[in-house]
């Protein structure tokens, strides 16, 4: 009975599930308006609906309860009423390995192929190794923090007191388990920043000097500034964004990371800047660039549904367009630090080949950030010198 309930709950959910919009704002709203449904029974629901589309476009004929078996079979490693209700023989085998459960999957239903979760692999960027990064997506991605030197082992205590679970990855960068409460366990939230690992590793890229001029042209909620100003606190910063509510949100972040010292400016980046910025010359530029978000989509696995190839060129040429006029603002000489979290090769290679053969800069160095490999997001950065 609890599985035949769970089931109508998913079913409510799917239905009423609008197309283009996140889950993470979905979700919410219906169980404000299902206020029956203890805290179990969103933990389930969201399990399952998660779930159901990490299975991407894999198999669109087939029933949806059908397919929500066989996504719960694939992307959990313990046994649950769901599986032993609706699948009994498959949940003696829930603790198989990825490559055994698809070959079971496969026995049942000749036409599943892996290839069909992301049907785009012939798109992604070199080195990515696409059996690897697609089956990731059966797996939830990890909580990545990043320890602000000298608080390690005030958070390692915190954690263990709690007793949750962690990684120590190295360089001050530590993964929980998703869905970590951090609020309920840590009283000073000044003591480490929740950035995914790749996003972490971009800055190894940036190099800044001392008294440096630089300037994170797309800075959102601020955390490539936060690692710049980690790496260089006497930098002289400049944080832009096209959203003001976005640049709103970061004072606070800044504020308890300690640094104060900065200008912000709401800009678009498709038109000409040259108004705001015309006294401006950067020792360093952070172009962030806005993308298809494909290496975050482990996170978002709804998004596979709703993506059209289309978008590749649409984000190719935004990204084009944005380089283009914030390239003219940087020193020769000095470093244009380009960063996407897609996995596709023309928002990522391309874009550079475009930044090198069309505005004449140098590619010094890039790489795609494998985040399959470690339960973190997928992301490209490239490091680039104007002539």
């Amino acid at each position: 009975m609890k599985a035949i309930n769970q089931l109508k709950t998913f079913q409510r959910i799917i239905g009423e599930y609008p197309v283009d919009t996140p889950l993470s704002k979905f979700l919410p709203g219906f169980y404000r308006q299902n206020k029956q449904m203890g805290s179990t029974d969103r933990r389930v629901a969201n399990r399952l609906v998660y779930n159901y589309f990490r299975i991407g476009l894999a198999l669109p004929n087939l029933a949806t309860e059908d397919r929500l078996v066989i996504a719960e079979f694939l992307c959990n490693t313990q046994t649950n009423s769901f599986i032993q209700n609706f699948k009994p023989d498959w949940a003696a085998c829930i603790n198989f390995s990825v490559d055994d459960k698809l070959a079971l999957i496969k026995t049942a239903y000749p036409a599943f192929k892996l290839e069909d979760v992301f049907p785009w692999t012939n798109q992604i960027s070199a080195g990515i190794d696409s059996e690897a990064f697609l089956k990731s997506f059966f797996c939830q991605p990890d909580l990545f923090i990043r320890v602000r030197n000298g608080y390690d082992h005030l958070v390692k205590a915190e954690l263990n007191k709690a007793e949750i679970a962690y990684k120590d990855e190295g360089n001050n960068c530590f993964s929980l388990p998703n869905g970590t409460r951090l609020e309920t366990i840590f009283p000073k939230q000044h003591w480490f920043e929740v950035q995914d690992l790749s996003s972490q590793q971009t800055g190894s890229f940036f190099k800044p000097q001392k008294w440096d001029s630089w300037w994170d042209a797309c800075a959102a909620s601020g955390g490539k500034s936060l690692l710049l100003h980690e790496d260089e606190p006497n930098i002289k910063l400049v944080v832009s964004d096209i959203r003001e509510s976005v640049l709103a949100n970061l004072d606070e972040r800044f504020q308890l990371s300690g640094l104060t010292k900065y200008q912000k400016k709401v800009l678009d980046l498709t038109t000409n800047v040259d108004q705001t910025l015309h006294d401006y010359a950067f020792d360093g530029i952070i172009l962030d660039a806005p993308c298809s978000g494909s290496g975050t989509w482990g996170r978002t696995p709804e998004m596979i549904t709703q993506f059209m190839p289309a978008k590749i060129e649409f984000f190719q040429k935004l990204q084009k367009s944005i380089a283009q006029n914030v390239v003219k603002y940087l020193k020769p000489g000095k470093p244009l630090i380009y960063i996407t979290c897609s996995a596709f090769k023309g928002e990522n290679e391309d874009v550079v080949d475009y930044l090198v053969k069309e505005l004449g800069l140098k590619l010094e160095e890039s790489k795609v950030l494998k985040g399959y490999e470690h339960k973190a997001d997928t992301m490209f950065v490239a490091r680039l010198i104007k002539g």
